[in-house]
């Protein structure tokens, strides 16, 4: 239950009396919001994070394979990609076409060449 509240002024300071239910669920609200805030500032600050644009997320939300979208993404042709993660560029194609879905070390290698986690590309 919401109760209007009261006011009154001291010292040429206007203040705001609430009942104490209404504070303390206030203050736990603030509370709540300043540990969101410093979790996702340790996330920002986080220099082993890496960030994807929206077009990207939407493009692996919607089924493309994260190998094709992170390799159009560097500006990187699917031969150049092969050759940097020295695997054969028939393999990479099954790979993005999810025909094969790639060794642990094949994936480590397109990672590695791509400059993401193994975690961006699985």
């Amino acid at each position: 239950m919401t109760t209007t509240p009261q006011t009154l002024t001291l010292a040429g300071e206007d203040y705001v009396v609430i009942p104490r239910d209404e504070y303390e669920r206030l203050r736990a609200a603030a509370d709540e919001d300043a540990a969101d805030v410093a979790a996702i500032q340790r996330v920002l600050d986080d220099p082993d994070e890496t960030w994807a644009p929206a077009e990207l997320v939407r493009r692996i939300v919607e089924g493309e394979h994260p190998v094709r979208v992170w390799r159009t993404h560097r500006g990187m042709t699917a031969r150049s990609l092969a050759a940097a993660a020295a695997i054969p560029s028939s393999y990479l194609s099954a790979i993005e076409r999810g025909v094969k879905p790639g060794s642990v070390k094949a994936l480590k290698s397109l990672a590695t060449a791509l400059d993401v986690r193994l975690d961006d590309l699985v």
